[in-house]
């Protein structure tokens, strides 16, 4: 019975290492939020905004609070130009600097 227990951990613990979501690093989000300059309609940018919330979800939790308000920030125009065809897209860049700074 004991090796059972042990074996059914074990398989439980593996399991959830597999199925764990990768936290993407701070270089390709900047890559991405470049890419998103130049189209903000593209698939990257939808991706990108999902990523940024699992980030700033993570530096939250490690009470990283002007790292996660420069996410947030990143976060919010990439939707608004993503989703207001007249937004300009040069608010992803004016984000990019806090990003580097502060996280």
């Amino acid at each position: 019975m004991k090796y059972l227990t042990f074996l059914l951990l074990k398989f439980l613990l593996l399991s959830n290492f597999v199925m764990a979501e990768t936290i993407p690093t701070k270089s390709k989000i900047l890559k991405n939020a470049s890419y998103c300059i130049e189209d903000s309609q593209a698939q990257v940018c939808k991706d990108l905004v999902s990523e940024l919330e699992k980030l700033q979800l993570l530096v939250f939790d490690q009470n990283r609070f002007k790292c996660q308000s420069s996410l947030i920030g990143m976060q919010s125009a990439i939707i608004e130009a993503h989703f207001l065809k007249s937004f300009s897209n040069e608010r992803i860049s004016f984000s990019i600097p806090y990003v580097i700074k502060n996280c």
